[in-house]
């Protein structure tokens, strides 16, 4: 890379809130044939070359393991260079120099790093000489018209400030961590206007989109020098009908614009929101809805599933797992994006993954994710709870660490890509290594920090018991959900390791005692959904059906009502269809009452809850503290629609064989899947007719179809099948 040749620059004695505009003026004095910027900072920035965007890069460079990986961006700007050529680039916080991230300083926001650039410019002329300009004393730096930026911030801009440049400051930071871009780029996606504007009870002007998002928000406009535009996003109304944004804790989350004379048009260059709702705090006169809508952004991916049924509530619940993945599918697998965490909680990956790559091709995606989990993995093998790493809460996290087995598996069964798995194989082994180390059980994981089924349903809430609110963490046993998870790593180990061809005799002994010392430990002690579920999904019973039986009658005896929290629940329905309760599984599918999945659907939400009563039946809220409207973990049940209602299952990695075991239901008229796979689409589709039940299939590959107790293996092709009923 050529950017290896530049320096780093800043502005002299510049704050670290400081958001400054770098230039560099050039001249081409003959025919370009070619030209290219190279080009990051320790933020994020925009680019524009003579008054033009360079590329769709928002927030640009990403996310990554900063202080090991630093992504460089490489455009294309040929179209753009003129005889005469300003480049300015803008350069905000963003994630790394967020206030919580350990590699920017101390905790004092004075002592920050500052904005810190580093470019070049690559010009190829027609006569074939090259130019390069790099980052160095010549190039200018200005405060920029944005006075505040930041990801938790929003982004405050004065159009009045005119520029004052100075030569730039060479700084010292090193460069060995830059690499070239890997992820997808975070694009615009798509554009949202106001559904409806109303004034609130406390007499707020509010704008309704709609829909809950992730993206800001764009106006034009005609105003006067010195007029303001103010702007505050949120979820949901209170009760009353009245703006909240209590559930955004210390996130600023607004937009305040000082306008210039005249016709005018804007929208964050630096930032982000989570929202569905905007108030517009202050306005010029003459200002309306009409002069703004909503933009939204993720990363960059292609759609390869889709979910239809005959109930509207039910594909409400669809689109709002869809909508949840798009909102935190942001470069990196956030857990929500409106809050002042937006983290790249690894449990909550591991939870959604295999929903995620059903509904998107997530590859690329995933591939600079695990590059940055790599990264942040301890010498001693322990896997931070966030990726990137800002700071280590609690050291190995069962279930949350053990995504560095479970998410490569899940891409390659889903894409048949072995590099997802060979690159973490040592990672993987690294992690198992770690857990005898710390557990205080041989042959199990015991006696260690976990957050356990976290958000689970049974205890009271808020029950508190030795100065520790449980209702949070679940009554399931610690020991054992650590456990059930490091036999399911070690299981994972073992069959990729007889993929690759390594010798795995050590991991299969390692196995078979775990499954022993977790039968002694645990097996008559399964008292929670959550320790019967694990136990089930990992097969680490001797006899699972009477477990399965007593989950059943459990959910039955508490009136059809799941207990399960963030790693009991992406589990649940698949045990229960697996040992003969689909029916059951349909129930709390269906279930609109708290708590079940179209509970939220029933009010109002257009993406998925961190909480089943995130609003409560009286219209009040679970919790200020933590209680997102944007979150993926319980949209997980996507995956068990497509899985085991529709049935489509890869028989072999990639789909490249497939297994299709339908699970229809008669309290839905009609379901269908489409899943668009490496090998091709899949579609599986049931109806209740007059006659009993018609399936639909179409398969790319050989397929083997299960309906009722009829097994037929079927070609490439589209079938109809009937079933009486």
């Amino acid at each position: 890379m050529l950017i290896q040749n530049a320096s780093w620059i800043k502005m002299k004695d510049a704050a670290s809130t400081v958001v400054p505009v770098f230039r560099k003026t050039f001249r081409t004095d003959r025919a370009v044939k070619a030209a290219s910027l190279e080009v990051t900072c320790d933020g994020v920035y925009e680019a524009s070359l003579n008054g033009k965007r360079v590329g769709e890069f928002i927030l640009a460079p990403g996310w990554t393991q900063y202080n090991k990986r630093l992504q460089v961006q490489c455009y294309d700007i040929t179209d753009l260079v003129k005889k005469d050529n300003t480049l300015d680039i803008i350069v905000g916080n963003g994630w790394f120099r967020r206030t919580n991230a350990p590699w920017t300083g101390t905790k004092n926001p004075d002592e920050f790093l500052p904005a810190m650039l580093i470019a070049a410019i690559h010009i190829i002329y027609a006569d074939g000489s090259e130019k390069v300009i790099p980052t160095d004393e010549s190039w200018q730096v200005s405060e920029s018209s944005i006075t505040l930026s930041g990801i938790f911030i929003g982004e405050d801009i004065d159009m009045t400030k005119e520029p004052a440049f100075e030569a730039a400051q060479v700084t010292d930071y090193p460069k060995n961590i830059l690499i070239p871009q890997e992820g997808p780029e975070v694009r615009e996606q798509e554009h949202i206007y106001p559904k409806s504007s109303f004034r609130t009870p406390k007499d707020e002007w509010v704008l309704d989109f709609g829909q809950n998002m992730t993206g800001y928000m764009y106006f034009e406009m005609d105003a006067h020098k010195g007029e303001k535009l103010s702007i505050s996003t949120a979820e949901v109304l209170d009760k009353d009908g009245n703006f909240y944004t209590g559930n955004y804790r210390s996130a600023r989350s607004q937009m305040h614009y000082i306008c210039r004379e005249g016709h005018q048009g804007y929208k964050p260059r630096l930032t982000f929101f989570g929202f569905r709702y905007l108030r517009i705090d202050e306005a010029p006169k003459g200002f309306s809805e009409d002069n703004i809508h909503a933009i939204v952004l993720h990363s960059e991916m292609t759609r390869t599933g889709w979910l239809k049924s005959s109930d509207p509530m039910l594909d409400q619940l669809f689109s709002n797992t869809l909508w949840s993945q798009k909102g935190n599918y942001l470069d990196i697998p956030t857990d929500c994006p409106q809050r002042d965490e937006r983290y790249g909680w690894t449990g909550d990956g591991q939870i959604f993954c295999r929903a995620a790559t059903y509904q998107y091709d997530v590859r690329r995606f995933f591939k600079k994710w695990l590059a940055d989990m790599r990264a942040a993995q301890y010498e001693n093998g322990w896997i931070p709870d966030v990726i990137p790493s800002l700071t280590a809460y609690k050291p190995g996290g069962a279930a949350w660490s053990d995504a560095v087995t479970i998410i490569p598996w899940q891409l390659y069964e889903t894409y048949g890509d072995v590099s997802f798995i060979s690159d973490m194989y040592d990672a993987m082994k690294k992690w198992i290594a770690y857990i005898p180390t710390v557990s205080k059980t041989p042959d199990l994981f015991t006696g260690c920090f976990t957050y356990g089924d976290w958000l689970a349903l049974d205890w009271p809430e808020g029950y508190v018991h030795e100065n520790i609110e449980l209702s949070k963490r679940g009554r399931s046993n610690d020991d054992l959900v650590s456990s059930a998870f490091y036999a399911n790593s070690v299981n994972i180990v073992i069959r990729i390791g007889k993929i690759l061809g390594q010798d795995v005799s050590e991991y299969e002994d390692l196995y078979e005692r775990i499954k022993a010392a977790y039968r002694k430990a645990f097996s008559d002690k399964l008292d929670t959904q959550t320790e019967k579920v694990l136990s089930l999904h990992f097969d680490l019973l001797e006899d699972a059906q009477p477990v399965a039986d007593a989950l059943a009658k459990q959910i039955r005896d508490c009136g059809m009502k799941l207990q399960t929290g963030l790693i009991g629940t992406p589990y649940l329905l698949h045990e229960l269809t697996r040992y003969g309760y689909s029916d059951i599984a349909w129930s709390l599918l269906l279930r609109k009452e708290y708590p079940g999945w179209l509970y939220s659907v029933s009010k109002g939400a257009t993406t998925t809850w961190e909480h089943w009563d995130g609003i409560k039946p009286d219209g009040t809220f679970w919790d200020d503290d933590m209680n997102s409207y944007n979150h993926y973990a319980y949209a997980s049940v996507a995956d068990w629609v497509f899985g085991a209602a529709c049935g489509i299952r890869p028989a072999s990695p990639g789909f490249a064989g497939v297994l299709i075991n339908p699970h229809p239901d008669k309290r839905l008229t009609s379901l269908s899947a489409v899943l668009d796979t490496v090998h091709g689409r899949i579609r599986s589709a049931w109806k209740y007719t007059q006659d009993g039940i018609r399936y639909e299939i179409e398969t790319p590959v050989e397929t083997e179809v299960i309906i009722g107790n009829i097994r037929k293996t079927l070609q490439r092709g589209r079938y109809i099948f009937g079933e009486s009923v």
